[in-house]
């Protein structure tokens, strides 16, 4: 039986402050909670309201097998705990995992590094987007949103669990990653023309606030900036559209 106190401490998980604190988060929606039950983020409960668990009545079949912790409360206290108007009906709480940048594989190719980028949804979607290009290894800023956030895990679809991310990342150890042979790329408003650059064997691909682009520190160790061409009016483009446009060029064989 999940008592209040419980109840009150998982909501309070919505809050940066207390998942960074407490070292773990909250997971939303079927399939994202079955993309984190299966990924090796450990998982301390799920929680469903009584029509989920009777409209899949597999989910808790599995949850059995597994031997994973579950129980079903009541549509009201489940409110309290959902971060979407229209919930489904599952939420599991997961514990994060705590990796250093001394961990990434040095034979990686491509990096990503996400930098002053403050909305979920841009976040999410570049995550999403790496998943997508099989760019494994993201390094998020310490001045970027938090990757934990429920809003980034729905706009990365459970991307974030098939991938090595590196948070609270600085622009010194941006440095140290330089000095062990990988150039820094910068995407921009101003620089070389994505669909003609020839790429270095390996290199760290930035992306930035569309409203501030590259910050000052970032550029000073920068080896090199790559823009989109600009055919129309437009002031700028998402920079969520941005990392998949040149995702996909960086990544072509």
């Amino acid at each position: 039986m999940i008592s209040k106190k419980d109840l009150k401490y998982f909501s309070s998980l919505k809050e940066k402050k207390i998942r960074s604190i407490e070292k773990k988060f909250i997971v939303e929606g079927n399939k994202t909670v079955f993309e984190a039950i299966n990924s090796n983020y450990p998982c301390e409960i799920i929680l469903m309201t009584f029509q989920f668990a009777v409209e899949n009545p597999n989910v808790e079949k599995i949850l059995k097998q597994r031997k994973l912790n579950f129980e079903i409360i009541s549509y009201r206290d489940f409110y309290k705990l959902a971060d979407t108007k229209n919930p489904q009906g599952i939420i599991g709480i997961f514990k994060a995992k705590s990796v250093k940048i001394s961990e990434i594989n040095s034979n990686s190719k491509i990096i990503v590094f996400i930098d002053e980028v403050s909305d979920p949804g841009n976040l999410g979607t570049i995550l999403r987007n790496c998943d997508w290009f099989g760019i494994k290894d993201i390094l998020i800023s310490y001045n970027s949103t938090d990757y934990l956030n429920p809003k980034v895990i729905r706009a990365s679809m459970g991307s974030i669990f098939h991938l090595n991310i590196f948070n609270n990342i600085s622009y010194d150890n941006i440095y140290s990653l330089k000095k062990t042979g990988y150039k820094i790329i910068i995407s921009d408003l101003v620089g070389k023309n994505i669909f003609n650059f020839s790429y270095p064997e390996k290199f760290i691909i930035t992306f930035s606030s569309e409203s501030k682009g590259a910050s000052k520190n970032l550029k000073s160790i920068a080896d090199e900036s790559v823009t989109i061409p600009k055919y129309g009016n437009a002031e700028s483009l998402n920079v969520g559209v941005t990392s998949g446009i040149i995702l996909s060029i960086l990544t072509k064989s």
